[in-house]
């Protein structure tokens, strides 16, 4: 008769609270949104479909919690199974006497897939911001400029904007760039470097993720035909993906590219996921994928290769599908740049 939120990615998606802490209790005719006394103005500004209920010391929480599921003359209450330890069910149901708890499926990440107007435009904006981040840094790129400065510059730059970083930034240049996720390091940029840099911006709760990866001064014939695999592996599957097709065929059709390089055993993960409030949101475009593209899912389409004693290169826009096709928000320049420029 009810549903217990926890997910604090699904309660800012429901309610657009950003704080930290929080529980939403839905009924077939209630939506009840219960924070502490920490956040009673934040939750007055942003949460406007539910009713707010705040407590504070010395009235104990998980007191008033149950205060509220009882006023709400809960029988059954359903809770986000992926969400709550197998301890907190146990003790939430000793607690709760007269209320059947008891572990439901995950009702949102479909949901969540699909957005709104709303969310493409923010989402559209970060990755807009994410652009001219890339384009700040390509200036600071030359031999001798360390991974852990390009970052430290990336994070003060996007901040400076008022957003905040989507996540840890990749930046790995000569072997280090072989690493899918690896992290910047006190490496030194060289001549003949691979440079992958892998960021985006959070802006309103919403994330971007780019990756580009240029050659530090001049690009060799290797560089040259592992990026140009690469850039059409990305843009193959790119023009592929249609509401209807299967994440799955998208994912086989940049292997495909690889094959005919012979680089097929360098790409060693999916070529996309999911991007939203989370930046590995629901939906994956891998081979193991059932997910099927519709419109309103945005996705990163990122294929790469990765070459132990070498290096890596990876490309990668945020798309989102259209009517008959997709639209890539980023416009970060993807012909291969040998930097710095001369």
């Amino acid at each position: 008769s009810a549903l217990l939120v926890t997910d604090l990615v699904n309660i800012a998606w429901l309610t657009g609270f950003t704080g930290s802490y929080a529980r939403v209790l839905v009924t077939g005719s209630d939506s009840v949104f219960i924070t502490d006394g920490r956040y009673a103005i934040q939750a007055a500004e942003q949460v406007h479909d539910a009713e707010v209920r705040t407590w504070a010391a010395p009235i104990e929480g998980e007191a008033f919690f149950l205060e509220q599921v009882r006023s709400l003359g809960i029988e059954t209450l359903s809770f986000e199974a992926t969400n709550i330890t197998v301890s907190t069910s146990e003790s939430m149901t000793k607690k709760l006497e007269g209320v059947h708890f008891v572990p439901g499926p995950d009702l949102f990440a479909g949901l969540r897939m699909v957005k709104t107007a709303a969310e493409i435009e923010l989402i559209q904006e970060a990755c807009a911001l994410t652009d001219v981040a890339f384009e700040h840094i390509c200036r600071m790129i030359q031999p001798g400029v360390r991974e852990y400065d390009i970052q430290l510059d990336l994070e003060f730059f996007i901040r400076r904007q008022g957003a905040t970083m989507a996540f840890d930034p990749i930046i790995v240049s000569g072997e280090n760039s072989a690493r899918p996720h690896g992290k910047a390091t006190e490496k030194p940029l060289e001549v003949g470097d691979f440079l992958t840099m892998d960021f985006g911006a959070r802006v309103k709760g919403y994330n971007a993720d780019l990756t580009r990866t240029v050659v530090v001064g001049k690009a060799s014939d290797e560089h040259k035909r592992i990026y140009n695999a690469v850039l059409e592996a990305q843009l193959t599957a790119i023009d592929a993906m249609k509401p209807g097709v299967a994440a799955k065929a998208v994912d086989a059709i940049s292997r495909e590219v690889f094959r005919k390089y012979d680089l097929a055993q360098y790409f060693t993960h999916g070529l996309g996921h999911g991007l939203g409030r989370l930046v590995h949101d629901s939906g994956r475009l891998s081979g193991s994928s059932t997910d099927i593209l519709a419109p309103g899912q945005i996705w990163t389409v990122e294929p790469g290769v990765y070459i132990p004693g070498f290096g890596g290169c990876r490309i990668e826009d945020d798309v989102v599908v259209t009517e008959d096709g997709v639209r890539i928000f980023n416009r970060a320049p993807k012909g291969l740049l040998e930097l710095p420029q001369v």
